[in-house]
């Protein structure tokens, strides 16, 4: 059994998508039979956000509410530890994550600059996982706003931008050897249930996540770029297609004219039940990715896309290389056109039970996390 400490930001950003994500991780270390742990920092002044009120402050008590909520439902209400703008501990305390610390096997890091450098010298393996392909490597290479304060070595460095390093993506590799990996699912979290006969496709979608970014002369940015691509994608199938939008969209109206439903992402996903029930009620998803997944082919999918799966939720992405390394054209498709967007939910909506079922298979044999984490830690040496 290893002691395995996991740091990421979710106490921070407490809405649904963000606690399923580090769930994936810390439950399905668990089930493999490690010992696990969250840690996270508040990073910088008035780093929390309070969904309930939309506004960014230092108050972590909602967020650490929430979080512990979640956690002591799956048994690890006493593996966490978060810790404020003014330092203070909440969780477990400073001498008890210092000791997990020292006696850890691993520190696993889905943050760019780590926020426990000094605790995490004592770990003999500390490995960083990559979950923004392109901007991490880009802002490394280039030694841009947060990476000219310097960066913490680690032993190894994998990335779900899965194409990274091979020849085919125009990601720079920043000096380092990424190694390829899927965000992984805990099956049991998502069970395979009928979906409604007149349930929309549907994604929770940030208009614009990270605002735009220059490297090398190109300005790159997020699905604001992309999906203007897709808008027609209503008026061409037989399916009532819906967004669950958040950050900065332009006028809803425009949206609705061109045939788009349109919800409050925030009020659909607040919390990680409400991510899971609006995930059942759709018939399955539509998605575009950000720009600078799409333009570099970095082959990224996303821990989204990966619940709908397990759900039985067909999924029609944007193409970011990623069928190089998952099936596609049964339960899963990768387009590049609003043609083969909506050819692909067109397909899906003629035979919506077998490709439910091939997208549940393609989630237990590619995604499941008991494989995946294993996987991963075998590549480890742990």
């Amino acid at each position: 059994m290893a002691r395995i400490i996991i740091g990421s930001y979710v106490v921070r950003f407490p809405l649904g998508g963000f606690q399923s994500w580090m769930l994936q991780w810390l439950l399905g270390f668990k089930r493999l039979g490690h010992e696990v742990y969250f840690v996270e920092k508040s990073g910088w002044q008035r780093s929390c956000y309070d969904p309930r009120t939309r506004t960014m402050g230092d108050d972590c008590s909602h967020g650490t509410a929430v979080f512990d909520r979640l956690l002591s439902s799956h048994g690890l209400e006493a593996n966490w530890c978060y810790v404020d703008a003014s330092g203070t501990y909440h969780g477990m305390s400073r001498e008890r994550i210092e000791t997990v610390f020292r006696d850890a096997d691993v520190f696993i890091d889905h943050m760019r600059v780590c926020e426990w450098p000094e605790e995490a010298s004592h770990v003999s393996m500390r490995v960083m996982v990559d979950g923004e392909p392109a901007y991490t490597q880009m802002h490394l290479d280039a030694k841009m706003a947060w990476a000219q304060n310097g960066v913490m070595e680690y032993d190894r460095y994998f990335s779900v931008g899965m194409n990274v390093g091979d020849s085919a993506c125009s990601i720079p590799t920043a000096g380092k050897r990424w190694e390829p990996m899927l965000d992984p699912v805990v099956l049991s979290l998502y069970p395979h249930l009928p979906a409604p006969p007149d349930g929309p496709f549907t994604t929770v979608m940030n208009w614009q996540a990270i605002g735009p970014f220059e490297y090398r002369g190109t300005t790159y940015g997020s699905k604001d770029l992309e999906f203007p691509k897709f808008v027609d994608v209503p008026r061409r199938v037989n399916a009532t297609m819906e967004l669950a939008l958040s950050g900065g969209a332009p006028a809803r109206s425009q949206l609705i004219d061109a045939g788009w439903k349109i919800v409050d992402a925030h009020n659909a996903t607040l919390t990680f039940d409400q991510w899971q029930r609006y995930i059942q009620a759709s018939r399955g998803e539509f998605s575009v990715c950000k720009n600078y997944f799409v333009v570099t082919n970095s082959g990224a999918f996303s821990d989204r896309a990966a619940a709908y799966l397990a759900s039985g939720r067909p999924v029609v992405m944007q193409e970011t290389g990623f069928s190089a390394h998952l099936p596609c054209g049964r339960g899963l498709f990768g387009v590049r056109n609003v043609e083969e967007a909506a050819a692909a939910i067109n397909e899906v909506q003629g035979d919506w039970e077998n490709h439910s079922k091939w997208s549940r298979e393609i989630a237990c044999e590619h995604l499941d996390a008991d494989k995946v984490l294993k996987n991963f830690l075998d590549h480890l040496g742990l």
